[in-house]
């Protein structure tokens, strides 16, 4: 999904699942809003996601892409359906200038 397509939906007030799987330090200094930190390494072993229909849409993102790699496959093997990237993740977002939450 395109940064600036997702910050539409957020702004449109669209129900989103948003993983950040950054580390805590990293997602502490900003992240995009409403998103949900779980970090890639805890991806397998996570509770967070229980409450969710794994048929919902679940946008993923990291700084550059590799990590939430790991999670998308974390996620589709616990049977979530509908996994996508942030294109360009948290380093296409800020180059964009899009808004951030602390």
């Amino acid at each position: 999904m395109q940064p600036d397509v997702l910050l539409t939906a957020i702004q449109q007030g669209k129900e989103l699942v948003i993983v950040d799987v950054r580390s805590e330090a990293e997602f502490k200094s900003g992240h995009v809003p409403g998103a949900i930190h779980i970090p890639f390494w805890s991806a397998f072993t996570t509770d967070k996601l229980t409450k969710l229909d794994k048929d919902e849409m679940v946008i993923l993102y990291c700084a550059h892409g590799p990590r939430a790699g790991v999670a998308k496959l974390a996620l589709s093997w616990a049977g979530f359906n509908d996994l996508r990237y942030l294109a360009g993740h948290m380093t296409a977002w800020n180059d964009a200038g899009l808004p951030v939450a602390k």
